[in-house]
């Protein structure tokens, strides 16, 4: 089941950024989605998207090379997994700009991909120089996302199943949008 592309706007509804990939748009390295009806079909009658793709918007592509975060001298770079491209700085660079259109967006939350390079917000594996999993850490679009906006509500898709953080997520949109 994928989801329509574009919602119909209704007036007074807060907009909140997300990872396409959760909206069923085909922009996932292996050219699929990964569609979540929770968000969907439950925050989806509350708020209006605003998708974004950090690494097709970047102009990677679809299908393209998987991305990891790798720890390289003491720095978290985003690097290709076969050919070992460096994004770092176009990513960031991306994300600079984005995040000043997004800011024109008025948003009041944002709901980010667990575990993705770019859109993880603790969740996604870090890589020590010789590609072995080091740790968790925070995806390069997601880290920019939080430094820009520290007030903005934003959550994972994955621990958004649970009712509770759901509602409080919802609490915190609507409170973040009538400041």
């Amino acid at each position: 089941m994928e989801l329509a592309e574009s919602q119909e706007p209704r007036a007074g509804t807060p907009k909140v950024g997300i990872s396409a990939c959760l909206l069923g748009q085909r922009v996932r390295y292996d050219g699929g989605h990964k569609l979540n009806v929770t968000v969907t079909d439950v925050l989806g009658k509350l708020v209006e998207w605003v998708p974004v793709c950090p690494e097709v918007e970047l102009g990677l592509g679809t299908p393209r090379e998987p991305i990891q975060l790798v720890r390289i001298g003491g720095g978290i770079r985003l690097v290709t997994v076969e050919s070992r491209i460096d994004y770092t700085h176009a990513m960031n660079e991306w994300a600079r700009v984005r995040l000043d259109d997004l800011a024109k967006a008025d948003l009041s939350g944002y709901v980010l991909k667990s575990k993705s390079p770019s859109c993880g917000l603790d969740s996604a594996n870090v890589y020590d120089g010789d590609w072995a999993l080091d740790a968790k850490g925070r995806g390069l679009f997601a880290a920019a996302l939080v430094d820009r906006f520290p007030g903005l509500p934003v959550e994972e898709e994955d621990r958004l199943q649970d009712p509770a953080v759901r509602r409080r997520f919802i609490e915190r949109v609507l409170a973040y949008r009538a400041s």
